[in-house]
């Protein structure tokens, strides 16, 4: 069936649009001109929905105080068309790439021809204009990044810091079921004193709580918005008490705690409240890779490796191998985390690209932070639920080890001192026998004061 066309206009002049779809000249100019990962980078859809969520925000607050101009009527069909921008059932008339403008000018512009055209649909006329109406008091420069802190606080917050929380939740369970297995510490990857796996796994759990700590305080500074700034931080064509207005119908639209930021100047051109939440972001994520790490290390094996955890088999892992099977959720934790860091490095630069009044990197900082987010709350998801909730200790090979440790020797230091209880080790080494052997044959202990003071289930 051949596609079938509708003639739109911009101050350019006539563009061709897809008939069925809601955007106009400005949005179809940008699929033109900007063909660069089309259909695989396209600007999040948290982007969207946080632009569903402010454009409707701002026809609010113009009604308020420009009702001449944002009658009721207006209002009414601008909101019930962001409403449906919001849910997600208009996805498929945002089409274009973050590889566009720095200033995210054509998205704003999609959202606002989209919106405008619905609501034209809505009223049955053509009754609202994309610029006059759904773009009233704003401008892309202060609208994109109004958008990147709406959209980063929804998604730090309803996204990553409850599903660090539910394996904090496992963590805490298995804590309790493995009070009193005692096993090997480890540090250099080598041999140290012993610990309770109860006492591992509480580190695990400790980093991802002070994690969300750090992420929590990152998102305070993201609750400052720059709606009301409009081109360059002064306000121009944007009414007195508009920006409070916006910011107060956004924080009781989404429960979150936005306010009108102070310095519109700053708010325009700086990006550091977004490298600082990024920083926390990456900090779970190099968390994560040390907890995923630790645990294919200790589940290693099943016969060769450490094997003092048990992990869940969830596919084969070989196409050659019968039997063999991977810690493929610890990979895909590692590989996740990989790309965090990645992702912050490109947040970083980007963050330092703020010329005069306006920071122009503000699509790709959009992309990676909200990639960086939703990859590692999903992650994270799935390593609870497909491996961290399935973890088993073998106390068999925990105590094995622990047993061969040469460290326990450490418990001998108050009895012989540091230089005899390394001669003891190493004599057990050198020769492959027992602590207590070492210690007897060396003459720094009788058989029954070794007795008497060695007790490693007591070093933990």
């Amino acid at each position: 069936m051949e596609m079938q066309y509708r003639i739109e206009h911009d101050s350019m002049g006539e563009v061709r649009v897809p008939a069925d779809r809601y955007w106009g000249a400005q949005t179809e100019r940008s699929r033109g001109n900007f063909p660069i990962g089309v259909g695989i980078e396209t600007m999040p859809r948290e982007i969207i929905h946080a632009f569903g969520l402010l454009k409707k925000a701002a026809a609010q607050a113009n009604h308020a105080l420009k009702p001449e101009k944002m009658t009721d009527r207006k209002l009414e069909v601008i909101s019930q068309a962001a409403d449906e921008v919001i849910s997600g059932t208009l996805g498929e008339h945002f089409p274009l790439v973050v590889w566009q403008t720095g200033s995210g000018t054509q998205s704003n512009m999609n959202a606002n021809e989209v919106i405008a055209a619905r609501a034209n649909e809505l009223a049955g006329e053509k009754l609202c204009h994309p610029n006059d109406d759904v773009n009233m008091s704003q401008s892309s420069n202060d609208t994109f990044p109004t958008a990147l802190h709406i959209s980063a606080v929804l998604a730090l917050e309803d996204k990553l810091v409850p599903a660090a929380q539910q394996l904090i939740s496992t963590f805490l369970r298995l804590e309790k079921e493995n009070a009193d297995a005692v096993k090997s510490g480890r540090t250099h990857l080598q041999d140290a004193v012993p610990i309770s796996f109860a006492q591992e796994i509480s580190g695990w759990r400790a980093s991802l709580e002070r994690d969300i700590e750090m992420v929590r305080l990152a998102v305070k500074p993201l609750c400052g918005l720059a709606l009301g700034g409009t081109a360059v931080g002064t306000g121009l064509n944007a009414p007195k008490g508009f920006a409070e207005k916006a910011a107060r119908a956004l924080a009781d639209m989404t429960g979150k705690p936005f306010v009108t930021e102070d310095n519109k100047f700053h708010a325009l051109t700086s990006k550091d409240e977004i490298v600082f939440a990024h920083g926390a972001v990456k900090a779970m994520a190099a968390d994560m890779l040390k907890i995923a790490n630790d645990v294919r290390w200790l589940s290693s094996g099943p016969r060769c490796g450490l094997g003092e955890i048990h992990i869940p088999e969830n596919e084969p892992g070989s196409s050659i191998m019968p039997g063999k099977v991977n810690p493929t959720q610890c990979e895909q934790v590692t590989m996740v985390a990989v790309q965090v860091m990645g992702n912050d490095a490109a947040i970083g630069i980007a963050a330092s690209q703020g010329n005069f009044e306006l920071n122009v990197f503000m699509p790709v900082i959009a992309y990676n932070f909200l990639q960086s987010v939703r990859l590692l709350s999903e992650s994270i998801a799935a390593f609870d639920a497909n491996c961290a909730r399935g973890i088993t200790a073998n106390r068999e090979k925990m105590r094995e080890n622990l047993d061969r440790s040469l460290m326990l020797v450490t418990a001998l230091n108050p009895y012989i001192g540091y230089e005899n209880a390394a001669k003891t080790a190493k004599k057990a080494f050198r020769e492959n026998i027992s602590l207590k052997e070492a210690c007897v044959s060396l003459g720094f202990l009788t058989p029954e004061r070794f007795d008497e003071v060695f007790h490693p289930e007591n070093m933990i």
